[in-house]
């Protein structure tokens, strides 16, 4: 039995569902210039919009709007989408669709970010699913930063101006007089107030660290691993190891010099 979402005047029950077989009957249809299957195809794929939607309940978009945003994605997917791909539309249509929503959202937020930085953040994101369109899976700011021949550095800032930010008075849990504040996890003898803000740089600079190198430093640095357990644990030599921790190291100081 499907269940009734109303969203933008539509009910999400009384949409159409399509096979793997009947959506790739539509999609031969539509590549022919079949209107009616195209208009079908984009109504039985609203409930992928929608997924995508449910993901952003946090944010301070209306979903109505998020949903529209979401649909003008699923309509970009379909008319860049070709069945020579050789992947499922939804597998295609996925990161278009996420992209419109998390560029909606961004644009959205109170602040105001200089027209420089908003279009250095957009372009990174364009890289983003070029990569991805390449087959590399989560790329990191670094490939990033290289596809698009800037510095890491930029990309790191340009995305981070556009981000929602959170509130040092956002509640992180609990309810009434029991509430714990985002403040309350930073502040204290443990992480003093002059410190926490060194700590959320090298936080920022390691996560822009590619996969390998991530790997190989939260291993040696925060599991205490030696080169030689690390080179088992992840199946390549410890000479790969020493290079990819001297890499690391390399790229940290220069995300923390500047």
């Amino acid at each position: 039995m499907a269940h009734k979402v109303t969203i933008c005047g539509l009910d999400t029950s009384k949409l159409p569902k399509l096979t793997g077989q009947e959506s790739e009957t539509y999609l031969r249809r539509i590549a022919q210039g079949d209107q009616e299957a195209r208009e079908t195809f984009l109504l039985a794929n609203m409930r992928l919009v929608l997924s995508m939607v449910h993901r952003f309940s946090g944010a301070s978009a209306d979903p109505d709007d998020l949903f529209q945003v979401g649909c003008l994605g699923l309509v970009k997917a379909l008319n860049h989408f070709d069945l020579r791909y050789g992947v499922r539309f939804s597998t295609y249509a996925v990161p278009m669709i996420l992209g419109e929503i998390r560029r909606y959202v961004r644009e959205s937020n109170g602040i105001k970010v200089s027209r420089s930085l908003r279009d250095t953040a957009y372009r990174a994101m364009q890289a983003k699913e070029s990569l991805e369109n390449k087959n590399v899976a989560d790329p990191s700011l670094y490939e990033i930063a290289e596809e698009m021949d800037v510095p890491v550095r930029e990309v790191v800032c340009a995305l981070d101006a556009i981000s929602t930010p959170m509130s040092l008075y956002d509640p992180i849990s609990g309810e009434g007089s029991d509430t714990l504040l985002v403040v309350d996890s930073v502040e204290g003898e443990k992480n003093p107030e002059e410190n926490w803000t060194d700590s959320i740089d090298l936080h920022d600079a390691l996560i822009a660290l590619p996969e390998q190198e991530k790997e190989v430093v939260n291993r040696r640095y925060y599991q205490g691993c030696t080169q030689m357990e690390v080179s088992r644990q992840m199946g390549i030599s410890q000479a790969q190891v020493s290079r990819l921790e001297n890499n690391a190291i390399k790229h940290l100081r220069s995300m923390l010099a500047t």
